[in-house]
């Protein structure tokens, strides 16, 4: 039996790194090419539990060892949605989609088949607001889920909602957990699971270095390509190149300054990915802090920071700038910033006026080399409009503390935070976290505004494409005008595996080993 060992609400994303000389250790025999799949992933798992999940290698981990509805397919084909644990799924009328559970889907340690009462149950417990679940906007406009039989049900809605298809449903909270286990574990678990129904069970966990999945024997579904997976954990990117060029694993995202470099010769029988990523990075700018509560002190940081010398730097000019936190070559994403480029000048001006001298700011980032990079030219920029900057590294444990209002007042003293986050499909997922209500959760720059959280409520029911272009624009006008955003850019995607296998991967980057196919 699996048991967590580590205090979560310290932690987003536990940055356990094994390094490289760890990782080529006598023991790592297996390769794609036989009947383990090794990925790495850079942060451990914490929280096993759908409804309070955290991200990253736990969904990886859940998409093997839960069953969702329906599945999403590779962010390189555009991420369609395909059936999945359901044979039907229809949208029967504007605010009601009945579904159909396949044949055969059944719980581990016996607590029988996966039923509709069971998909009610995980959805309807992420939508009780008395439950607190992260997730719970996914299902913002779910009213009840109705048990037909033992298979069927139908959700029903409160209005129309858009993204369901793409967001909620084959995502974090889409997951279907087992009400009597879930049940008998009190009602959450951690890391403890009490029953599994996906293509593989979790069978070991080393904390901070692996994380083993073995193919489930009563899935009834399509046998995953391989019999296990093997996900290691290494925090840094260069450390992780360098494990796989030693076979330690066979697949893994690689810093972006490597990329000229492994694509003009690459490991033999590799093959390398680039492609556009949701991940959004972003400077926030904190009007909670002492120092920022005056919106002309906010835009003179706006004002003062060359994104350029970040793109170039930093990610090479492999992407542009991004408008917004909604990706660059969608239709949704905003045609432009208001501030294009930087000017100290102005930046100089708008101290003065706000009657501002001798501004000295802190920058919270997290401490791995391309993020501080980033933060060194940020620092390095706002020193000619005669700002200083002390940069405060984290580690990652740390860090995504810094913004918890549930760890005291400290997130109103943040000044100048760099983030970033995984995106989605729809530009819903990608804008829903600057709520009003996620300040002091994952809105660390104070932002709250009316019009934004009308628009937003707007966005998810609108059904006319070009009305929802428009709103999803306005709500990034909104964030930058007022001085609490720099967007900078759209992470580039960059990632090496053997030849032996094709990977899917999703729209936040991350992969589903679930559905890894063999090479002929």
């Amino acid at each position: 039996m699996i048991r967590w060992t580590t205090d979560r609400r310290n932690f987003l994303k536990a940055a356990g790194a094994m390094g490289a000389a760890a990782m080529m250790r006598p023991g790592f025999a297996w390769s794609a090419d036989g009947d383990t799949l090794r990925i790495r992933m850079e942060g451990d798992l914490q929280v096993l539990d759908p409804a309070f999940m955290l991200g990253a290698i736990e969904d990886v981990i859940m998409r093997g060892i839960y069953v969702s509805l329906n599945k999403l397919g590779d962010l390189r084909d555009g991420a369609p949605w395909s059936l999945w644990g359901a044979e039907k799924l229809e949208q029967a009328s504007d605010k009601s989609i009945a579904f159909t559970l396949i044949d055969g889907l059944t719980w581990s340690n016996g607590f029988g088949p996966v039923t509709a009462e069971d998909v009610k149950f995980s959805y309807e417990r992420i939508a009780n607001p008395d439950n607190a679940s992260p997730w719970a906007y996914q299902f913002e406009q779910l009213d009840h889920v109705e048990v037909v039989d033992q298979k069927s049900g139908i959700i029903h809605l409160k209005n129309p909602y858009q993204p369901i298809y793409v967001v909620t449903l084959p995502y974090y909270g889409g997951h279907i957990v087992s009400k009597a286990a879930t049940e008998k574990a009190g009602g959450k678990y951690t890391t403890d699971v009490p029953a599994m129904c996906g293509p593989y069970l979790l069978t070991g966990w080393e904390q901070k270095q692996k994380v083993t999945l073995t193919a489930n024997p009563g899935w009834p579904g399509p046998k995953p390509a391989f019999g296990k997976v093997e996900i290691y954990v290494v925090a840094d990117d260069q450390a992780a190149q360098l494990a796989y060029e030693a076979d330690a694993f066979d697949y893994t995202k690689i810093a972006v300054s490597a990329t000229k470099a492994v694509k003009a010769a690459p490991p033999a029988g590799t093959k390398v990915v680039e492609a556009q990523s949701t991940r959004y990075q972003w400077l926030s700018i904190n009007m909670l802090s002492p120092r920022l509560q005056d919106q002309r002190v906010r835009q003179a940081v706006q004002y003062a920071i060359d994104v350029s010398q970040i793109l170039t730097g930093v990610y090479d000019d492999l992407v542009p700038r991004s408008t917004g936190v909604v990706q660059p070559g969608t239709k949704f994403a905003r045609p432009s910033n208001i501030i294009a480029a930087p000017d100290y000048e102005k930046a100089q001006a708008l101290l003065a006026e706000a009657g501002v001298s001798d501004l000295s700011l802190t920058l919270t980032v997290m401490n791995d080399s391309t993020r501080t990079a980033v933060a060194q030219i940020i620092q390095a920029s706002m020193e000619q409009a005669g700002i200083r900057v002390e940069i405060m590294p984290y580690d990652e444990a740390a860090y995504w503390g810094l913004g918890d209002k549930t760890q005291g007042d400290g997130y109103k003293e943040l000044d100048l935070t760099l983030m970033d986050f995984a995106g989605g499909v729809d530009p819903s997922e990608n804008l829903v976290w600057f709520r009003p209500d996620q300040i002091g959760v994952y809105n660390w720059s104070g932002f709250d505004n009316a019009e934004y959280e009308s628009s937003y409520q707007q966005l998810v029911i609108e059904t006319d494409e070009a009305k929802r272009v428009a709103l999803s624009n306005r709500m990034e006008d909104l964030m930058e005008e007022t001085g609490t955003f720099l967007f900078i850019c759209h992470q580039p995607l960059v990632l090496i595996h053997r030849d032996t296998f094709s990977p899917v991967i999703y729209p936040d980057g991350h992969p589903n080993p679930v559905l890894f196919t063999k090479s002929a």
